[in-house]
């Protein structure tokens, strides 16, 4: 690809090892999806069942330049920000698989950081408590965009389009999906009817 980044979309180097190789410490390895993970992991996994983490919620709060937005018009995408809790999807990994399906997610999750890797206590439906790796969203990532209030999220998502589609079609294919698997995120159900009725600028 030609050209830079702006400043909210630029991709940096890697992470040290150090900040994340407590994924590799875990006896049971759990992952913990709340966005598009959750109806599409791309990875091999032996269990999958409904979750709850603590002290997170699900979160329009990354601006996206490239997939739902554009340089000059960032969109909005999913983070887990802090704050409340989430209902997600939580999938068992083989040992065997454990270092291929934790590359892929580093490559699909940390290419512009906005993402930490994180261990945390996770709550199965099984009500059986288990450490899971996700990824929350760094507050002090240039591309954090939390706080919005429901109407100023609809107005970035009406007027954003990029390469993947228009912001619009993202959010309600998520409430859509959220929906079929039995889980309600009202603020989010919220921004998609209002950005129904926006006229798109995309």
């Amino acid at each position: 690809m030609g050209g830079s980044l702006p400043a909210p979309c630029r991709a940096v180097r890697p992470l040290v090892d150090g900040v994340i190789v407590m994924a590799v410490d875990m006896d049971d390895f759990w992952v913990f999806g709340y966005g598009s993970l959750m109806w599409n992991p791309g990875f091999a996994f032996t269990e999958k069942m409904t979750a709850h983490v603590f002290g997170y919620r699900r979160s329009l709060c990354v601006r996206s330049c490239v997939h739902r937005g554009t340089q000059a018009r960032p969109g909005l995408v999913l983070g887990l920000d802090r704050g409340g809790s989430c209902r997600g999807m939580a999938f068992k990994v083989a040992p065997g698989d454990r270092a291929e399906v934790l590359g892929y997610l580093r490559e699909r999750e940390l290419v512009t950081h906005v993402y930490k890797e994180r261990i945390m206590p996770m709550l199965l439906a099984d009500r059986r408590r288990v450490p899971a790796l996700t990824y929350i969203v760094d507050r002090a990532h240039m591309q954090y965009a939390g706080g919005l209030a429901a109407e100023d999220a609809a107005a970035t998502v009406a007027a954003s389009s990029g390469k993947s589609g228009a912001n619009r079609d993202y959010v309600t294919n998520t409430v859509a999906h959220l929906k079929e698997m039995g889980i309600r995120d009202h603020w989010l159900e919220e921004v998609a009817a209002i950005a129904a009725l926006l006229p798109s600028q995309a």
